[in-house]
């Protein structure tokens, strides 16, 4: 099935491989949050039990270095796409609060960032993404 909209995310290469797992999660979690089409329905089991919801499409990973990375950002933002951050300094923190006053603590030019996550329409985010590979 090929959908309208694309869920692309990038991690820095460079990460090990706890942190990979870490801020891809929380990227994906945003864009879960930030928008609830891109939710489907609840599992269920052969014997009833139900399950969370998950992403309705796949969601892609790629790698990038920081300068990757600062160039997705910049393009994601000129194309008006919905993008979530993560940053260096999230590492360091114990919570939501403090990992937005992180964010809040730098310029979209300084950004630190160890991924993103994009998600839009699915040519826009192809371009936003071109010259990445997939993460391996």
């Amino acid at each position: 099935m090929r959908f309208d909209t694309k869920i692309g995310i990038v991690v820095r290469e460079d990460l090990a491989v706890w942190q990979k797992l870490n801020v891809t999660a929380f990227l994906a979690s945003a864009v879960a949050g930030g928008d609830p089409e891109v939710i489907g329905e609840r599992y269920e089991d052969g014997s009833g039990t139900s399950y969370l919801p998950m992403f309705r499409q796949p969601v892609l990973v790629y790698a990038a270095d920081p300068a990757g990375l600062a160039q997705v950002r910049a393009r994601a933002v000129e194309r008006g796409l919905a993008v979530a951050v993560y940053i260096e300094e999230m590492f360091k923190t114990g919570d939501d609060v403090d990992n937005r006053a992180a964010v809040r603590a730098v310029t979209a030019e300084e950004m630190p960032l160890v991924g993103l996550a994009v998600y839009g329409p699915r040519n826009a985010v192809d371009k936003t993404l071109k010259g990445l590979p997939l993460h391996p």
